[in-house]
């Protein structure tokens, strides 16, 4: 018998199906296959979603969407392959805040314009930063931990996945709000600065929730607080950052779909319904909960929307790579 979520995802691609058929009878789109372009390599989290959304897109599209992975730059290359690409609609970006809401505002010179060059079709889903500490720190929350840092200026180091990371930027407002002093301590990438976390190396890590979560359910280190506007209903003993009065803006990985700047209106429309029944499937919507991810309601699935995030990540990461002094070449 169906259940009630199988229910309301058949109501979803039936409505998607309506609204881009009328599109697509429109302006003869899709009449070939998509291209969704991944600026990653295969296997990390955006590689892992564009993977799980493809083909519930294909199926309301009515054509094949193949991924792309177009590595190199730190998703720079790829991004900018999108934004040189064809306006026809067929040629699609899986975009992350590092090259959209961070780069713009650590690095000089981009080969491409976010708002200018791309047009936003609509988020996929975001996941909160949180703030890790290791088992031998003992700390039991994070008004605990706040005291204990303000008390002690730059005793307690923090490692995150990178200079200009997401997570170097949650640091660094962090510091700003709480005056906690942490020392900021980057690593090549996520799996070194959590084995570090896990063996007492460091204290701190700033972490993706979604990189987090298993660590914390099996008691290796402890999550203490949460970058988001609301407590995660996977973790809803955790604290948000703002409980303990840190007032800066949520702290988020976003991914969201783009198309090249100058795709027609009906081609976006089409692909945006196809976007909102991908993330309506309910076997999608489990498999992103797991990650901590927080799936925004159909109505909010926008290009208006995904535009006023991207500014405002970016005058986030402003904010935060003045404070920190941080510059990427």
């Amino acid at each position: 018998m169906p259940t009630r979520r199988d229910l309301i995802f058949s109501i979803a691609v039936v409505a998607a199906l309506a609204a881009s058929g009328r599109s697509a009878s429109a302006q003869s789109f899709p009449n070939r296959p998509l291209r969704l372009v991944v600026p990653y390599p295969p296997g990390g989290n955006v590689d892992f979603t564009a993977r799980l959304l493809a083909p519930v897109m294909s199926q309301v599209l009515g054509q094949p969407v193949v991924v792309d992975n177009r590595t190199g730059a730190g998703g720079i290359l790829g991004t900018e392959a999108v934004a040189r690409a064809r306006s026809d609609g067929n040629t699609l970006l899986l975009g992350s805040t590092g090259p959209l809401s961070i780069f713009p505002a650590a690095i000089p010179r981009l080969p491409y314009d976010v708002l200018r060059d791309l047009a936003p079709i609509g988020i996929a889903y975001r996941v909160p930063i949180v703030l890790m500490v290791s088992r031998q720190l003992a700390v039991q929350s994070l008004a605990e931990f706040v005291a204990r840092a303000k008390a002690e200026p730059r005793r307690f180091s923090a490692g995150t996945s990178g200079i200009g990371s997401g997570a170097h930027l949650a640091m660094e407002l962090f510091n700003a709000g709480s005056g906690a002093g942490l020392v900021h301590v980057p690593y090549r990438g996520t799996g070194p600065a959590l084995s570090d976390l896990i063996a007492g190396t460091i204290p701190v890590v700033f972490d993706q929730l979604s990189s987090a979560l298993p660590l914390h359910a099996d008691g290796r280190a402890f999550i203490l607080g949460i970058a988001s506007a609301n407590r995660s209903p996977l973790l809803p003993e955790v604290p948000t950052l703002r409980e303990v009065g840190l007032v800066e803006p949520e702290l988020t990985t976003t991914l969201g779909l783009l198309a090249p700047a100058g795709t027609p209106p009906g081609a976006l429309e089409t692909l945006r319904a196809a976007l909102v029944a991908a993330v309506a499937d309910p076997a999608i919507r489990q498999r992103l909960g797991e990650l901590g991810a927080e799936i925004a309601p159909a109505a909010e699935i926008t290009p208006a929307r995904y535009a006023a995030v991207i500014r405002e990540e970016t005058e986030t990461s402003r904010r935060a790579v003045a404070l920190g002094g941080i510059r990427l070449e």
